[in-house]
């Protein structure tokens, strides 16, 4: 595979530069280089194809939930989680020097955001319309110099493209924040003796009555945690479910061993993605 000479100071995100994704990368990697790609399939080719070290994704928001895209992306990737980062969101409505909150007719930002937002944005009277990301937005706000449209995004993107803010901290609840994973090619090698490590994993159980609950049962009975658990149907077919689960625990514990020949039991399909340092951001509000 050939890489770039200098591939291993790189950390890829989706976005323009001033996205969420871009904030994360600088408060995780201050040290690396972040780059900008249009789609999730090409953050995800940067890392498989050595011109990145890392790719920085946003799987879910205490607020909107879960990033649906990546969740369809994840099972054809050959990449691994190596750790986990919490981003907190903090919204700007931004518009071109001069606009004011009376000239504003339409706000664009990417749909997570407006979610995020929504009851702020109603109550202004603005209506709402998705674009691609919120930093991408924000360029195209500055680009059009209409002062009847406004974009949501960070205040490092307000910097970027030369906006003002109208309003700051505009998301509806004051717990938002994204959680990011962090890919690479190669799994962790060395996980830390102390501190709680978090195995994400996906699975798809055999159309037989009580499967799911069978394997829910594995990690119940072998006194595993389970942090998260969410399902997708796999192209379309309501019979063809594939599910996404956190523990707590490595599989080389006994009981996550355990859990997981249960789980082999009732499952069509089934692969770690990766096993990692739980953030402190976790374990602050346990």
């Amino acid at each position: 595979m050939q890489k770039t000479s200098n591939s291993k100071q790189i950390v890829a995100f989706q976005g323009e530069p001033g996205a969420y994704s871009n904030l994360a990368c600088r408060t995780m990697f201050p040290e690396m280089t972040a780059l900008p790609c249009h789609t999730f399939e090409d953050v995800f080719a940067a890392v498989e194809e050595g011109r990145a070290k890392y790719a920085m994704i946003p799987i879910e928001n205490s607020v909107a939930g879960r990033v649906a895209a990546i969740h369809h992306l994840i099972p054809h990737s050959s990449l691994h989680i190596i750790g986990e980062h919490f981003q907190r969101i903090n919204h700007h409505l931004l518009a071109i020097p001069g606009a004011t909150m009376d000239s504003l007719k339409v706000v664009r930002s990417h749909e997570q955001a407006l979610g995020q937002c929504r009851k702020n944005t109603l109550s202004w009277g603005l209506e709402p319309e998705v674009y691609s990301d919120t930093a991408g937005a924000a360029k195209l706000i500055a680009e059009l110099n209409d002062p009847t449209i406004a974009a949501i995004a960070s205040s490092l993107a307000g910097e970027i493209y030369g906006l003002q803010s109208l309003k700051k901290d505009i998301e509806d609840a004051d717990h938002n924040t994204t959680r990011f994973v962090i890919f690479a090619q190669e799994p962790l090698a060395d996980l830390p003796n102390e501190g709680t490590t978090v195995t994400s994993f996906i699975f798809q159980v055999r159309n037989v009555p009580a499967a799911l609950y069978k394997v829910m049962g594995g990690f119940a009975t072998n006194g595993v945690n389970m942090t998260k658990l969410e399902s997708y149907q796999l192209n379309g077919a309501f019979v063809a479910t594939l599910f996404y689960a956190d523990i707590e625990g490595h599989p080389d514990d006994v009981g996550v061993r355990h859990a997981f020949d249960e789980l082999k039991f009732f499952t069509n399909a089934f692969r770690v993605l990766g096993s990692y340092p739980a953030a402190q951001y976790r374990l602050d509000r346990k």
